[in-house]
C-alpha cells in the first residue's frame, strides 16, 4: 500500500480561482452571460422541443453542456462558498459571495423557462418521451421534471420566489451561524490549562472524559445559546413563515412533501422508515441506561450523552487518521483508497478548527467539472477518525458518479446520500475492533452504538421535532423560544428516555442545529445508515458484491433510489427491510450488554 504525503491541511482552492481577487472571475461571468444568452435566444421562443423527441434531445444535450461548463454561478460561486466556510466572520467575503449569488439567481431565472416548460408537457406526450430510445440518457431527468409539475407556479412567480429567497431565508440562517462562530470563551482544557476556545471547539469539549472539562464547556455552550436565542427565535419564525407561504402558493399537501419529491423518494417509504425507528425507541433508551450504569451515574446530563465510555485515551493525529482510513479503504477496494489519497495529497481537505471557521464537517462538490472539497474540525478524538471516513465516503461517491454520469444526473438524492458515508465509517470502526481486548472492545462497541443511536434515532427524533415545529407554527402563527424549546425537549426525551436528564439550557440546543434549517433533511441520515448496513452485510458475505455497491455509488440520479436498490435485490419499500436493519442494532446492543455483564461492569 502506498504511503500518503500529508503536505497541505488547508484547502488548495487554486483549481477554482487563484485568489479572492482573481481577474478570472469577471472573465468567467462574461462567458456565463454569453452562453446563457445564446441558449435562451435559441430555445425560449420555440415549442418544437416540447413536441419532438429528436429536438428535445438536442435541447437537453445543450442544456447539459451548459451545466457542465458553466452552471449559474461558475467556479467562482463554489470558491466563495468555500471561503465563507473558512472565514464566516469576514464581511468582505460575504459581500463577494452575495454578489455572486445575485448573479447566479439572475442566471438561473433566465434559464428557468426550459425545465419549467418541459415539466408542463401534457401527460400523453410525456409517455411518448419516456418511451423514446433517443431520450434514454435523460429518462429519469424527465421523470423527475414531470413529477414536479403539479407544484410549479407560473414562470414569473417562480422567478419571484427565487429572488426573495435570500432576504426571506438565507440571510437569516447565515446570520445566526455567523454569530455563533464568532463566540469564544476561556475554558479549562483536558491538560489542566486554560485557553481561549472557539465555539466549534467548545462543542467537542463537551465529550471530554473529564467531568470538570465537559461541565465547564457545557456551561459556556449554554451561555452562548442563551445569548443568541432571541435572535434565533426571530430567525426560525421568519424561515417557517417563508416556508409556509411557499407551500401554500404551491398547494403542497404536507410540509415535508417537497423534500421527498426533491429526494426522489415516496413519502410513504419515508413514513414507513420513521414509524419503524420511532417504534424502536426502546433501543436508544436501553443504550443510555447502559451508559449511565457504566459511567456510574443515576442519570446522564443532556450534554453528556456522547461522552465516550472506557479508556480510549489514544489521540489520533491527523496522520494517524489518514493512515487508518487509507488501510481500510484499500482493503475494501483499491479505487476507494486511490481517490482518498488524491483528496489528502491535493489539498482538498481543510483539517483543523480555528476561529471563524465553520463548525462541524461536510463534503461539497457543486458541478461535475469541479473538484470535491471536504471540511473537518479534527481534534484528535476517535470520533474525528470516523468523521474523516464519513466525509470521504461522500467524496468517493462524488468521484465515482463523475466517471459515469452526465451533468444532469451528477447528484445524489438525500434519501440515499448518507449510504456511502456511513458504509465507509462503519468499516473503519470495525477495523479498530479487530485487535481489541474485552475492555477496549466494550469501549468501541459503546462508541459504535453511540454513533448509530445519534445517526438513526436522534435524527428521526429531530425529524419529528421539525414536523411538530412546522405544524405548531401553522396553527399558532408564531412560536416563542419557550414554545420551540418545549417541542425540542419533548422530542429529544422521547428517544432518550428517563436515563438522560434534560438539563437547564438543553431546551435551547435547537439554536445551533443547522440541519433543521435544511428543512426535513435529517431523515436521510437514518435511511442512509440502515441501507448501508444491508450493503455491508452483503459485502461481508460476498466481497465481490462491492462491485454492485460501486454501481450504486456511480448511479447518481440516473434512476430513482428505489429502482437502483431493486436492481441490487433490495426493496426499500418493504417494512421488513427497515425492521431488519434495526434488529442488527438491537443485536449489537445485546452483545454489548452481555460483554458489560461478563466484565462485571453492570449487574445482570
Amino acid at each position: 500500500m502506498e504511503n500518503i504525503v500529508i503536505s497541505n491541511t488547508e484547502w488548495d482552492l487554486t483549481p477554482l480561482l487563484k485568489d479572492d481577487d482573481d481577474p478570472a472571475i469577471a472573465t468567467e461571468q462574461a462567458s456565463i452571460v454569453a452562453a446563457t444568452a445564446a441558449f435562451v435566444k435559441k430555445w425560449e421562443n420555440r415549442n418544437d422541443y416540447l413536441e419532438k423527441a429528436e429536438t428535445l434531445k438536442e435541447a437537453l444535450d445543450e442544456y447539459e453542456q451548459w451545466q457542465r461548463d458553466y452552471g449559474s454561478s461558475g467556479a467562482a460561486g463554489f470558491y466563495f462558498h468555500l471561503r465563507t466556510e473558512q472565514e464566516e466572520h469576514s464581511p468582505v467575503l460575504k459581500a463577494r459571495y452575495n454578489k455572486i449569488r445575485e448573479f447566479a439567481k439572475k442566471t438561473a431565472n433566465d434559464m428557468q423557462f426550459f425545465t419549467h416548460r418541459i415539466a408542463k408537457i401534457p401527460a400523453e406526450k410525456q409517455k411518448q418521451f419516456l418511451n423514446s430510445p433517443e431520450l434514454e440518457e435523460y429518462n429519469h431527468v424527465l421523470e423527475r421534471l414531470f413529477a414536479s409539475a403539479r407544484y410549479l407556479l407560473s414562470e414569473p412567480e417562480e422567478k419571484i420566489l427565487t429572488l426573495k429567497s435570500d432576504t426571506s431565508y438565507y440571510n437569516w440562517v447565515k446570520m445566526v451561524s455567523a454569530f455563533l462562530s464568532k463566540e469564544e470563551r476561556t475554558l479549562l482544557q483536558d491538560d489542566g490549562k486554560k485557553k481561549i476556545t472557539s465555539f466549534s471547539e467548545i462543542s467537542s469539549m463537551m465529550n471530554s472524559t473529564k467531568k470538570n472539562v465537559r461541565d465547564s464547556a457545557a456551561e459556556a455552550f449554554n451561555d452562548i445559546l442563551q445569548k443568541h436565542v432571541e435572535v434565533a427565535e426571530s430567525e426560525i419564525n421568519s424561515i417557517l413563515s417563508d416556508k409556509k407561504t411557499d407551500d401554500e402558493l404551491r398547494k403542497v399537501p404536507r410540509p415535508d412533501a417537497l423534500r421527498h419529491l426533491a429526494d426522489d423518494i415516496d413519502s410513504k417509504v419515508v413514513d414507513t422508515m420513521l414509524s419503524a425507528v420511532t417504534n424502536s425507541f426502546t433501543i436508544p433508551q436501553r443504550f443510555y441506561r447502559l451508559k449511565a450504569k457504566l459511567l456510574k451515574v443515576k442519570k446522564l446530563e443532556y450534554h453528556e450523552r456522547n461522552v465516550p465510555y472506557g479508556k480510549i485515551d489514544k489521540k489520533y493525529s491527523y496522520k494517524d487518521s489518514v493512515a487508518l482510513n487509507h488501510k481500510v479503504l484499500a482493503g475494501i477496494d483499491s479505487e476507494f483508497s486511490s481517490i482518498f489519497k488524491d483528496f489528502v495529497e491535493n489539498g482538498h481537505i481543510d483539517v483543523f478548527p480555528r476561529r471563524g471557521k465553520s463548525s462541524g464537517a461536510f463534503c461539497s462538490c457543486t458541478r461535475i467539472t469541479l473538484p470535491t472539497y471536504i471540511l473537518l474540525n479534527h481534534a484528535e478524538k476517535l470520533q474525528d477518525v470516523l468523521t474523516l471516513a464519513h466525509e470521504v465516503g461522500h467524496g468517493i461517491n462524488n468521484e465515482l458518479m463523475r466517471k459515469k454520469q452526465n451533468a444532469l444526473t451528477f447528484d445524489t438524492p438525500l434519501s440515499t446520500a448518507e449510504v456511502a458515508s456511513t458504509f465507509m465509517e462503519d468499516f473503519v470502526l470495525q477495523e479498530l475492533m479487530k485487535e481489541a481486548d474485552d475492555e477496549l472492545r466494550l469501549a468501541l462497541l459503546m462508541a459504535k452504538l453511540n454513533d448509530e443511536v445519534t445517526t438513526i434515532f436522534r435524527q428521526v427524533a429531530c425529524y419529528r421535532f421539525e414536523q411538530a415545529l412546522h405544524t405548531s407554527f401553522r396553527e399558532k402563527g408564531y412560536l416563542s423560544k419557550d414554545d420551540i424549546g418545549s417541542l425540542f425537549i419533548q422530542n429529544m426525551s422521547a428517544y432518550m428516555g428517563p436515563a438522560v436528564q434534560q438539563s437547564s439550557g438543553s431546551n435551547n440546543w435547537w439554536v445551533y442545529w443547522s440541519h433543521i434549517r435544511e428543512f426535513f433533511y435529517v431523515y436521510s441520515y437514518a435511511s442512509g445508515l440502515l441501507i448501508s448496513k444491508a450493503l455491508q452485510h452483503k459485502v461481508k458475505d460476498n466481497p465481490g458484491f462491492i462491485e454492485h455497491v460501486k454501481e450504486f455509488l456511480s448511479a447518481g440520479t440516473s434512476a430513482s433510489p428505489r429502482m437502483i436498490f431493486k436492481n441490487m435485490g433490495i426493496d426499500i419499500a418493504d417494512n421488513k427491510f427497515w425492521d431488519d436493519g434495526l434488529k442488527e442494532i438491537e443485536n449489537l446492543l445485546n452483545e454489548t450488554e452481555a460483554l458489560a455483564n461478563k466484565l462485571g461492569k453492570i449487574s445482570p
